[in-house]
């Protein structure tokens, strides 16, 4: 894939965009000297061009009780396993990030839960597709 040429002010506007996608486009116009519309316009051509895939929030998982953070490296027992593995993982709500990797393992989850019951109940069924490693986080720094 060609990557797509952006110019200067495109990248502004997206540097904008990621340091606080609340922004609005009055906002991110003053910033880059032209009007809120300008502005409007070029973001929906970077999200056209899939430059911009969407947008989100950082937020306080132990607010809602989700004080368990875990990282699972998932060692499948088969390659007829990967298809109903991925469909798990990509439907099980404790999965936040799904990764097929090279190296040790198959893939790398993170996982969320609210307790360590709820993680024993995650794991058992983890095991229907092979083995796996776990490592609990216990702070996060960035």
């Amino acid at each position: 894939m060609t990557p797509y040429l952006i110019d200067d002010t495109d990248y502004r506007i997206l540097q904008y965009l990621i340091e606080d996608s609340t922004l609005s486009h009055k906002d991110i116009g003053e910033y880059v000297h032209m009007t809120g519309q300008a502005v409007g316009a070029r973001i929906r051509r970077m999200r056209e061009l899939e430059i911009i895939e969407g947008y989100t929030i950082c937020w306080n998982p132990l607010k809602i009780g989700q004080s368990i953070h875990a990282f699972i490296t998932v060692f499948l027992s088969s390659n007829a396993a990967h298809p109903p593995f991925q469909k798990f993982a990509l439907n099980h709500s404790s999965v936040v990030e799904l990764h097929r990797v090279s190296g040790e393992g198959c893939y790398w989850m993170r996982v969320r839960t609210g307790d360590q019951a709820e993680l024993n109940g995650f794991l058992d069924e983890l095991l229907e597709y092979g083995n796996y490693r776990i490592n609990l986080g216990m702070k996060q720094l960035k």
